[in-house]
Order: C-alpha cells, then structure tokens, then sequence
C-alpha cells in the first residue's frame, strides 16, 4: 500500500526541521514563499528573519519548514557546492494536485517530473533557490539498478524507467477533490528531503553516513548518490558532483541555504551545528 505521512517516516532515524536560507529581499521572498506556495507565517527572528510552516486544525504551529534570512546581496551563482534543492512533500495525492493547479493557475513556470519513487514539480524563488514539491509513491517501485552505469527503475508491474521521466498530469489531476487551488498548506507537509552540491561525493557519503544516514545508490559514473534514513524511503537526502569537484562554498552575500534542520529524537542530545566536508552546514538538535 502506498504509505502515508506517518507511515513513510516511521522507521527513519532523523526528521528534517526547517530550511534556513539567505535571501535579498524579503519582501519579494515572502511572495513566493507565503502567497505562492502556502507557507504561513509562525513568527519573526531577532535577525529580521521570518518563520514559515504549517499549522494543524487548531491553529497551533505544526510544522516549521522554511527560515528566511535577509542581507543576502546576490543571486545563486552555480559553481560552488551549496543547495541543490530543497523538497517538500505533500501529504496526499490530493494536496500535490492542489499546489500543481495553484502553479498552473498562477503561470508560474515549473517542471513537472516522474521520478516513479515520487512524483515532483521544481521552480524556482525569486533569487534561484531551486524549491521541488514532492509526493513519494514508493509502492509503484519494484527495484531500482544500473543500465549501462545509469540508475533504472523496474516499476510494480516490471515495466522499466528512467530516473526521471515526465509526470503523467491526467493522472495526477485525477486525484483532485475540488476545484479550489488557495489556502495555505495542509497539515502533514513536511520538509521530506534535500539535495545538495558537494565537492567530493565520497566524502559526502562518508560525512552522512556519520550522523545517521545509510548509504542506498552510490551512482557515481553520474556522480549522484542517495542516501536513506534507515527507513524504507530511499531518497531522504542526496549529492552530487555536477558544479565540479571540488567545488567551494558561494562568495560571503550569495542567497541559498545558510543551513538546514535534522531533528534528533533522543531529548537528551545536545544541538550542534557542524559542516559536510564542501563547507554545507547542518544543524542537529534534539526534538522539543
């Protein structure tokens, strides 16, 4: 059965909390990340920065997802190892064909994408930060291998796929309950994975793998590799090479991810904030 929320992340052994991110304007930020994805606003920072997530039913703050931070004083530049993307995934079948209508409606370019694990459509913020909205459908996949040094997908009834695919929309849209394509975004969305640029995929690997991830696809003739949480998702963050080997962090002032959020269980932990060996940095604290 294709699992829920709940389900997808029962056995993993970090969650992700919010998505920090440097920004130049503010203003223009929150137009995307509010009125245009659904975010609401859960408070502001002693920075200037400004909270934004999910509420549940009762108006309580369910979930944080995304900080942003002004003062950047430039666009993403590509070349350096930095943030890829960040993921949120959505709750239901539904809610994925709600924000891909939204989208559509507001003629906001976007890619809609089959990657058979999940369905996904990426855009982009004002200042380049890449944003993919997900929903896993992991009971579709059979087994995932390598054709000729490239990942491939045996789906649940043996047909093969590439790793990326377009998405099938009549289907998607088959799932909507309503017309309605407003409101803000529902409980249960959740920051479900990211995917970052690294200098050196190995080293990566290694880094995750240390503070809890389990190694999964290790696609390196593509210089790609997958990470799990210990759980039955396979995707729960991934690297990659393709800004260079090597690669260094963006120029002090470029918008993008300033860190991100894994969320340890165990309440007696202690937060720290440590860095990945291309200088991307994580901030792992306990559950509240």
């Amino acid at each position: 059965m294709r699992p829920g929320p709940a389900q997808s992340t029962a056995e993993d052994a970090l969650l992700y909390g919010a998505i920090h991110l440097n920004v130049t304007d503010l203003g223009r930020s929150l137009v995307f990340w509010r009125d245009l994805i659904g975010m609401e606003e859960l408070g502001a920072g002693e920075d200037g920065s400004v909270r934004l997530g999910v509420r549940d039913g009762s108006g309580e703050t369910e979930a944080e997802l995304v900080v942003l931070h002004p003062g950047a004083t430039g666009p993403v530049q590509r070349g350096y190892s930095a943030l890829y993307h960040l993921a949120i995934h959505m709750p239901s079948e539904a809610e994925f064909a709600r924000i891909l209508g939204r989208l559509f409606a507001a003629r906001y370019p976007n890619a809609p994408t089959d990657h058979v694990t999940h369905w996904a459509t990426y855009l982009d913020d004002p200042d380049g930060i890449n944003l993919e909205i997900a929903f896993e459908t992991i009971d579709r996949v059979q087994s995932i291998g390598f054709i000729g040094g490239r990942p491939s997908i045996i789906d649940s009834e043996g047909r093969r796929h590439e790793m990326t695919e377009p998405l099938g929309l009549e289907e998607v849209f088959s799932f909507r309950e309503d017309e309605e394509v407003t409101g803000p975004l529902p409980s249960g969305t959740r920051i479900g994975h990211v995917h970052l640029y690294v200098g050196d995929l190995e080293a990566a690997q290694g880094f995750y793998e240390e503070i809890g991830f389990t190694r999964h696809m290790d696609a390196c003739d593509i210089g790609f590799a997958d990470l799990s949480l210990g759980g039955s998702f396979p995707h729960r963050i991934a690297v990659n090479v393709w800004q260079g080997i090597g690669a260094p962090q963006a120029p002090a002032g470029t918008a993008g991810m300033k860190h991100f959020e894994l969320i340890d269980p165990d309440r007696s932990a202690e937060a720290r904030e440590i860095a990945d060996p291309s200088g991307n940095r994580v901030l792992i604290k306990p559950v509240s």
